[in-house]
């Protein structure tokens, strides 16, 4: 299967199109530089470079994951994070349908949404009926791509599958999320550095999975996915954010002295963010298989390697 991975050279990207290949399937690249041996320019901005990649890519699926998925980076520049967010779905939606007339709903696109869009919900595991509550500007702009779906799934007939992605963690994670924050500071304070740990709000529960599985998940509802559907991607435990500091701290094995920086606390801090995967287990038979331990173990490996 010829695969269009858009943003495959980001974080998440780069383990979708590693479990693309994995399993046979020929992933076609882009990102905003190239990265890669067959990675190429794509700007969600702009209609004719999205017209000339999905040409040149002549794909029979698509996984559209380019964003500004950093909520501080969105909520820097909202102009620019909805046109690229939502703006850039509905130009991708838009080409495929002008590019394959009545053969566009053959093609099964998978569009990376956030389960960052419920905000703060009522009830817990969050399922995908929850109402929408945006908080931030990256939630919101999530929000906008999903309903511009949901359009072109009614009006136009194609097939867009929807995922939203709890906390995804591992190897290759920008160093402003927290976890390779941590395990960054970390392997510092065991290089030598000043035993100071700058942190944000411990307090806060979070779903996290191991990067690879949201991977597969993606994989999963590629294969089993139905258009118009949302499947959350979420591991169904909810640790705190301070229990992650301790493991990370344990597999360090280095004494430091914990300081909260206000510039790493969030206007409006969910304390509870845990979501129900029972859809897409139920339709495709997706769960997890990496341990936090181990992932978090990768996490702090990588970090030695880049201090």
């Amino acid at each position: 299967m010829r695969v269009l991975v858009t943003g495959g050279n980001g974080f998440v990207g780069r383990a979708v199109v590693e479990a693309l290949r994995a399993r046979g399937d020929e992933p076609t690249v882009t990102g905003v530089t190239v990265g890669g041996d067959d990675c190429i320019p794509l700007d969600v901005r702009d209609p004719l470079s999205i017209r000339g990649v999905v040409e040149y890519a002549a794909p029979s699926a698509i996984v559209h994951l380019a964003a500004i998925a950093f909520v501080p980076a969105a909520t820097s520049d909202p102009l620019l994070a909805y046109d690229v967010n939502a703006f850039g779905t509905a130009r991708l939606l838009e080409a495929v349908r002008s590019i394959y007339g009545a053969e566009a709903g053959t093609i099964p696109i998978v569009i990376a949404s956030t389960a960052e869009v419920y905000g703060n919900p009522e009830m817990l595991p969050i399922a995908e009926s929850a109402s929408f509550r945006p908080a931030n500007v990256y939630a919101a702009s999530k929000v906008a791509a999903e309903a511009f779906a949901q359009a072109a799934v009614r009006s136009f007939g194609l097939d867009v599958r929807i995922a939203r992605s709890f906390n995804a963690i591992g190897r290759g994670q920008n160093e402003a999320f927290v976890v390779p924050s941590f395990a960054l500071q970390l392997a510092a304070i065991a290089a030598g550095g000043a035993p100071e740990l700058r942190v944000g709000n411990l307090t806060a529960r979070r779903d996290f999975l191991d990067v690879r599985d949201v991977a597969d998940a993606y994989c999963a509802i590629l294969d089993r996915g139905a258009p118009g559907e949302a499947y959350n991607i979420a591991s169904e435990s909810a640790v705190a954010i301070e229990e992650i500091l301790r493991r990370l701290v344990t597999i360090a094995r280095v004494p430091v002295e914990i300081r909260e920086d206000a510039a790493r606390m969030r206007p409006a801090d969910i304390p509870v963010f845990v979501g129900s995967s029972a859809k897409l287990r139920g339709c495709s038979g997706w769960s997890p298989r990496r341990e936090l331990a181990a992932t978090l173990r990768d996490v702090y490996e990588e970090a030695r390697t880049r201090v």
